[in-house]
């Protein structure tokens, strides 16, 4: 039922756009009121530009009265004042009366998409939706303006927007999204694969220590949610930020839970203030858009005493949602380009990586593989050329350092691909659907190499890309890369595939053991090179924890 106490409903038809416009707007009402007449006296002030502004606030004992029911039920204002004609683009209102429970109705019932903005105690606030003016007849319109929390989100969006085009030196060109295009996205998505997902901008206000956090979530079907954090500091955040990297990244604590204290005091922060909304509107997907030094954050890692943030819902790392493709497209047909080294001058050998590629290629997936002396440039341009795979997997030393974009790269056999010529392969015609890297990571606590890492599908020209925040060990990487393409043959959306390989991590439903590889769906045979692999804890984030999905999580 709404509460319409505090507020004025007005419903516009306009038969030219046909539109429909639900005004919500608050001014005290003078005592002189008129009651069970029809008409409704309403005080204007001078507005912009020479109108006049019309905000009138009826409460209860002065709702108009219709056929002798009682105050408050109905409301209604009539086309006498002749203030009203002032008003530039108005046109009179015709004398009928609003019932509050009915326009609720007939909104909600007849318009498409019921794109009814709803605030957060139940009034109606306002909304422009496509519809005829046969929903409400008779009735017109006053301006529409735009509420607050709208304003919030179209700016959050602006602000990502332009901080990785000037990273990333890209053309300011991007159609900053506005909070009804970022439900219609996430309804498309609900529509076609079955999944509510939720956007979750995790900022702080300014750009100081001392700013405090906010977050704001935004759902498909109600009214975004904002919630300011007093007391929660960035310099707070971040405190706690680089002490969970510290604790997983430690190799000599994977067999302890050090990093639950601030696994869980990151989830009282950045989660449980939400979680009510999310689980009350069955919400399985979490999209975030960090803040600057929070994106290197593994959020699938919170933790809220009882289990991982993971355990609960898929978890994705997008920059911007203007900046990124958020159509859906299903890749479970495609084949996937495997290229990779096991071998390097002056790095570390990776000497799994020649069974993930033939893992990937020969038992879970259809595709081509490149190895060694064959990952070149030159054979990454031509075998995309001559086949256009959806799915790019490069199993190898990438770097995501600090400074500009060309001072990160992906290591090939014999050169550096640097993150500013990404742009320059042509992997978005045709449409490169997921990049894979393998071996990555990221330099702790520096925004530009944040950036980079989150930027990865922009700068790349893909949809979605799923990187490392940190070098994960053969034990951990070949494990979770043989369970993600394993699940992504099934799984309705990117981000699950990932979610489910992390969970037979934690649950031990995958393991190495001598000489073998061993899950529920795959058994692998280990080379001698990697027999000194034995058997370990891969329940322990530091082996699932780095892989981070960016961009479309879809």
């Amino acid at each position: 039922m709404l509460s319409l106490s505090t507020r004025y409903v007005v419903c516009v038809s306009l038969a030219a756009s046909s539109a429909v416009i639900i005004f919500s707007a608050t001014k005290a009402l003078p005592q002189s009121a008129q009651q069970g007449t029809g008409t409704t006296s309403v005080p204007t002030k001078p507005g912009p530009k020479g109108g006049r502004d019309v905000k009138p606030n009826i409460s209860p004992q002065n709702y108009p009265q219709r056929n002798g029911n009682s105050a408050g039920n109905n409301v209604g204002i009539g086309a006498s004042n002749s203030n009203l004609k002032s008003i530039p683009g108005f046109t009179p209102i015709t004398n009928r009366f609003i019932d509050p429970v009915l326009l609720q109705q007939i909104v909600v019932e007849r318009v498409p998409r019921n794109r009814l903005a709803l605030g957060s105690s139940n009034e109606i606030t306002y909304e422009q939706v496509g519809a005829s003016s046969r929903v409400f007849p008779g009735l017109v319109g006053l301006r529409q303006v735009q509420s607050p929390t709208d304003a919030k989100v179209a700016n959050l969006e602006e602000t990502s927007t332009r901080e990785f085009e000037n990273y990333l030196k890209l053309p300011r060109q991007s159609t900053i999204q506005n909070r009804a295009n970022l439900t219609d996205i996430l309804r498309e998505i609900d529509a076609t694969t079955g999944v509510k997902s939720a956007f979750i901008y995790v900022k702080f206000r300014k750009s100081s220590n001392q700013d405090t956090l906010t977050l704001l979530l935004v759902t498909p079907y109600k009214q975004p949610i904002s919630i300011k954090l007093d007391g929660i500091t960035r310099s707070l955040a971040l405190k706690e930020v680089a002490k969970l990297r510290s604790e997983i990244t430690d190799i000599a604590k994977t067999a302890t839970t050090s990093y639950l204290p601030p696994a869980r005091q990151l989830y009282e922060w950045l989660i449980a203030p939400l979680e009510a909304e999310l689980q009350a509107q069955g919400i399985k997907n979490l999209v975030f858009l960090m803040d600057s030094d929070m994106r290197c954050l593994p959020v699938a890692v919170l933790h809220d005493g009882r289990g991982f943030l993971v355990q609960r819902y898929s978890v994705a790392l997008m920059p911007s949602v203007s900046l990124s493709n958020p159509r859906y497209a299903d890749i479970k047909n495609t084949q996937v380009l495997a290229m990779g080294a096991d071998r390097f001058t002056h790095q570390n050998p990776l000497p799994g990586v020649p069974i993930e590629l033939a893992v990937i290629t020969q038992q879970l997936w259809r595709g081509s593989s490149f190895l060694n002396e064959a990952f070149t440039l030159d054979n990454l341009k031509s075998a995309r050329s001559q086949q256009p795979f959806q799915i790019i997997h490069l199993a190898t030393h990438g770097e995501f350092k600090p400074g500009k974009p060309n001072n990160s790269y992906i290591q090939l056999w014999d050169t550096k691909l640097r993150l500013d010529q990404l742009r320059d392969m042509g992997w978005n015609n045709p449409q490169v659907e997921l990049l894979v890297l393998s071996a990555c990571r990221t330099a702790v606590g520096d925004r530009d190499a944040e950036l980079g890492f989150a930027g990865l599908a922009i700068q790349a020209g893909v949809k979605s890309a799923l990187g490392s925040l940190w070098y994960v060990s053969e034990e951990g990487t070949l494990p979770l890369m043989t369970e993600f393409y394993r699940h992504l043959r099934v799984a309705p959306i990117k981000a699950q595939a990932l979610r489910l390989a992390q969970l037979a991590m934690i649950h031990k439903q995958v393991r190495i053991l001598p000489g073998q590889l061993r899950s529920a769906g795959v058994k692998v045979s280990l080379p001698s090179t990697l027999a000194r692999m034995g058997e370990e804890n891969l329940s322990h984030p530091y082996y699932w924890a780095a892989f981070t999905m960016i961009g479309n999580p879809w």
